[in-house]
């Protein structure tokens, strides 16, 4: 089976935000997104609004054709927007002001209370709810009893072995996201892989047997400004067909 790719557009709407414009349009970006291969569409709704607005949430659900998959943060302000634009997917994230990006994952156990209110609104609006974790087992396991559907699996720490570290590093970050998804699998959650992803090291991650989806957003982004939004995403779904072939056979 194919790998799910999701694209995140944040990016495009930091450009437009940077010189207070009304372009480049994110919305825009999605569909472009989904023309070249993309199979559903990420953004990240943060506290601060440092990109996406809740007018491009809403415009984004209406105007794709795919699947609108909605980051944010699991506060009370943001599981309201959730329960009235109502998209496909949601992926609580954690969410600190001063953060340049997501750093690490979802403290899920204690946090359980307000990933609790979460998950029960997803459930009665039929909203799929997707947690993004450490490839960390006790993490895992608690997204399963908060009643999570997915986990998606942190790759930052494997990325940044593929640009800095030694090998061994690298091997190692892979053997623990290979044990996260065979334990995830096992309890029933589907999987999901992101952050620092790019074409030139997302092959080994969608070659784990049990990933189903990568979620990509800030490669996708620059690559664009080289080399057009469009190349960068079939270049992109190019290198995840590769990694499957890296699948060990039955």
């Amino acid at each position: 089976m194919p790998v799910r790719l999701h694209v995140n557009i944040d990016h495009v709407a930091t450009v437009r935000n940077a010189r207070g414009t009304r372009y480049p349009d994110p919305v825009l970006a999605a569909q472009i997104c989904e023309a070249a291969g993309a199979d559903g569409i990420t953004a990240h709704l943060r506290e601060d609004r440092r990109h996406i607005i809740d007018e491009d949430v809403a415009r984004l659900k209406s105007a794709i054709a795919t699947v609108l998959n909605l980051e944010m943060a699991a506060t009370a302000e943001m599981i309201g927007i959730a329960e009235r634009i109502r998209p496909a997917v949601i992926t609580l994230v954690p969410e600190r002001r001063e953060e340049r990006t997501t750093e690490g994952g979802l403290d899920v156990r204690g946090q359980a209370a307000a990933i609790g209110r979460a998950v029960a609104m997803s459930k009665h609006h039929g909203i799929k709810l997707s947690l993004f974790v450490a490839p960390d087992v006790d993490a895992i396991e608690a997204s399963s009893e908060v009643g999570a559907e997915q986990v998606e699996l942190h790759t930052g720490e494997y990325c940044h072995a593929c640009e800095a570290g030694p090998v061994t590093v690298r091997t190692k970050e892979l053997t623990r996201l290979v044990q996260a998804t065979a334990r995830a699998r096992a309890l029933g959650l589907e999987v999901a892989a992101g952050h620092g992803l790019t074409r030139h090291n997302v092959g080994p991650v969608v070659a784990i047997e049990g990933v189903e989806e990568v979620n990509i957003g800030h490669s996708v982004i620059a690559d664009a400004v080289l080399f057009g939004l469009d190349r960068a995403v079939r270049d992109l779904r190019a290198a995840i067909d590769r990694g499957l072939l890296l699948r060990p056979r039955a």
